[in-house]
C-alpha cells in the first residue's frame, strides 16, 4: 500500500488481496439531472480528490539551507533532471511515444478542409487495434493480473479510457472531456497500485511532468496533424479550446513555496516567477514554454491562433491581469474546473464510468437545491428506467447535489447554495460586484475575479476586443426554459448571480 508522508488526500489504493469487479466503462450522463447526479457521485470525488492531489505536489517546497538558518524554495520544471521519474513514469512516457509514431503510419490527406482530417480515423483505429499489446508491453504485470470477480479483466477497463482520451473518431474533434478520460486512465493506475510509495508527491510530480505533460505534446500533435475541432468549447469565451490541466498545474508550478499541504497560501508566487501579464509577450512565453507548463499551454495557443492575444482568447487574457499571484490564479483555476468541465453538460456527457470511478452515490455528498444552470440542461427523451445505461434514481428538484469540493466543506458554491450559474471564473468572492463591461460599442468578457483595475490596458483604436454579440443596451429577457447567462452582463443583482439571473442576457447553448 503506497502511502503519504503528508496530510495531502489521496486516492484509496486497492487491495489486490482482495480483488475486485472490474465493469466495461458506459456512458451514463444523457441529460441535465445526470450532470446533477455526478456531482454527487463517488467518481467526481475520486476525480477532485486526484486533482487535489497532483495539484499539492506540484506546489513547490521550502528548504533549509545548510549554511544558515534561511529558506529557499524547490520548484519543479519541465525536462527538469532533478526530478526523478519510477520505472513506471517511464515506460507511460515510451508508451505515448509509440502512439505518437503510428501518426507517421497515418498521413493526413492532403488538400485543404474546412473540418478534421479523416485521416485521424485510421490512427485512431490502429490505436484501438494495438492497445492491448501495448498495455501488456508498459505495464507492471502486477496491475495487469489483479484478480477480477466479475467476467471483465482490468485491462479492458483500462483500455476504454486510454482509448478515449485522444479525441473523437466519429465528430474529429478534442475537448477537456478527453483530457478528462487521461485523468481517469492514470487515476484507474493509482488505484490498482502502479506507482511506488509516494515521499512528499514525488509519484505525483512524476505523473504531472513525466506523462501528462507528453500527453499533452501527443495531443498537440494530433490537432496539428489531423486539424481536430474543438470539442465542447464556448469558442472565444473558453478558456481554451482543448485543454484545461495545465493550467492548474502550470500555475502552482509558480505558487509560493510550502513545507505541508496545509501552508498552501491564498495568494502570492514563488521567488522569481513571470508575472501574469507575460503571457502577452512572445519573448516571455518562448522562454517560459520549456519549464512551465501554463506557458506551455500558452505557447501553443500562439502556435495555432493569429492576432492580437486579448482577442482570441479574452479569459486567460483578463486572468494575466491579477495581482495576487499565481496562488491566487491557481485556486482560481482548480475551481473554474469545476463549472467548466465537471459540470458542463457538453463536457462530460461521453465520460464513461466502470467500477474504478464509479455510478454510485458518494454518501457524504451534499445534497442541496438545483441550480438555474441544472434546470436549464437538456432533459432526456427516454426514462431513466428504460435507457440503455440506466442511472441511478437523482434526487428531487428541491435537494439536487451542488458543484462541491470532496476534501473540504468550505468550497464557493452557487448562488443560494445551488450550483455555480456562470460560464466566467466562478470563484468571485461573494457580494462582490460584478466585473464592469468597457462601455462603447465594442465590448471584451472579463473574468469576475480580476479587479478591474488590474489587466492589462485593452489597446485603443479600431481593433478592439471582440464584441459579444449578445450585448445590447436594453438586455432581453432569458428564453423560455433559461441557459447560460453571460456573467460580465452588467445587471441590477450586482455580485448575486441569483439576483442578477432576472436581468441579464442568456446564451442558449447546444
Amino acid at each position: 500500500m503506497a502511502s503519504q508522508t503528508s496530510t495531502a488526500p489521496a486516492l484509496q489504493i486497492l487491495d489486490p488481496n482482495d480483488g475486485h469487479s472490474f465493469a466495461v466503462p458506459a456512458k451514463r450522463i444523457h441529460d441535465g439531472d445526470d450532470v446533477a447526479f455526478f456531482l454527487a457521485s463517488k467518481a467526481y470525488a475520486d476525480i477532485m480528490t486526484f486533482i487535489f492531489q497532483l495539484n499539492t505536489a506540484m506546489l513547490p517546497r521550502r528548504i533549509k539551507l545548510e549554511e544558515d538558518t534561511k529558506e529557499s524554495a524547490q520548484g519543479w520544471r519541465l525536462n527538469d533532471p532533478h526530478v526523478p521519474l519510477p520505472h513506471i513514469t517511464q515506460n507511460l512516457a515510451k508508451l505515448l511515444e509509440t502512439l505518437t509514431a503510428i501518426i507517421d503510419e497515418a498521413p493526413p490527406d492532403p488538400g485543404p478542409r474546412r473540418f478534421g482530417n479523416a485521416s485521424f480515423r485510421v490512427w485512431y483505429d490502429l490505436v484501438r487495434e494495438r492497445v492491448s499489446g501495448l498495455l501488456d508491453q508498459y505495464l507492471p504485470k502486477y496491475v495487469l493480473a489483479f484478480e477480477s470477480t466479475s467476467d471483465i479483466s482490468v485491462k479492458e477497463e483500462l483500455e476504454a479510457y486510454l482509448v478515449g482520451s485522444f479525441g473523437s473518431s466519429q465528430r474529429l474533434d478534442y475537448g477537456t472531456g478527453h483530457e478528462l478520460s487521461f485523468l481517469a486512465f492514470l487515476g484507474c493506475l493509482w488505484k490498482l497500485g502502479a506507482f511506488p510509495e509516494s515521499i512528499d508527491g514525488d509519484q505525483e510530480r512524476g505523473i504531472v511532468l513525466g506523462v501528462i505533460e507528453p500527453y499533452l505534446v501527443l495531443i498537440r500533435r494530433l490537432i496539428l496533424t489531423y486539424t481536430l475541432e474543438p470539442a465542447g468549447s464556448h469558442g472565444v469565451w473558453g478558456l481554451d479550446d482543448h485543454s484545461f490541466l495545465p493550467y492548474i498545474f502550470g500555475s502552482a508550478q509558480f505558487s509560493p513555496a510550502i513545507t505541508n499541504p496545509g501552508d498552501v497560501a491564498a495568494e502570492g508566487s514563488i521567488p522569481n516567477a513571470p508575472s501574469p501579464a507575460d503571457i502577452t509577450k512572445g519573448n516571455a512565453v518562448e522562454r517560459e514554454r520549456k519549464t512551465n507548463m501554463y506557458f506551455s499551454a500558452i505557447g501553443f495557443i500562439y502556435d495555432v491562433k493569429k492576432g492580437p492575444f486579448w482577442e482570441h482568447s479574452p479569459i486567460l487574457f483578463d486572468i494575466s491581469g491579477v495581482k495576487a499571484g499565481w496562488a491566487k490564479i491557481n485556486k482560481g483555476m482548480i475551481k473554474m474546473y469545476n463549472v467548466e468541465v465537471l459540470s458542463k453538460f457538453p463536457v462530460v456527457q461521453h465520460f464513461p464510468f466502470g467500477s474504478l470511478f464509479a455510478w454510485e452515490k458518494d454518501p457524504k455528498a451534499k445534497l442541496i437545491q438545483a441550480s438555474v444552470h441544472t434546470a436549464s440542461q437538456p432533459k432526456s427523451s427516454t426514462p431513466s428506467s428504460t435507457a440503455p445505461t440506466a442511472r441511478p434514481q437523482p434526487p428531487t428538484a428541491k435537494s439536487q447535489p451542488a458543484l462541491r469540493d470532496p476534501l473540504a466543506d468550505t468550497t464557493a458554491r452557487g448562488a443560494q447554495g445551488g450550483m455555480p450559474v456562470s460560464t466566467a471564473a466562478p470563484w468571485a468572492k461573494t457580494g462582490r460586484a460584478a466585473a464592469q463591461v468597457p462601455s462603447g460599442a465594442n465590448q471584451s468578457m472579463r473574468a469576475p475575479w480580476a479587479a478591474a483595475s488590474s489587466s492589462p490596458a485593452v489597446p485603443s483604436g479600431p481593433n478592439q476586443p471582440t464584441k459579444a454579440p449578445w450585448m445590447s443596451s436594453t438586455p432581453a429577457p432569458p428564453p423560455p426554459g433559461g441557459g447560460t447567462r453571460a456573467p460580465w452582463a452588467k445587471g441590477s443583482g450586482g455580485g448575486n448571480p441569483a439576483a442578477a439571473a432576472e436581468t441579464e442576457p442568456v446564451i442558449k447553448r447546444e
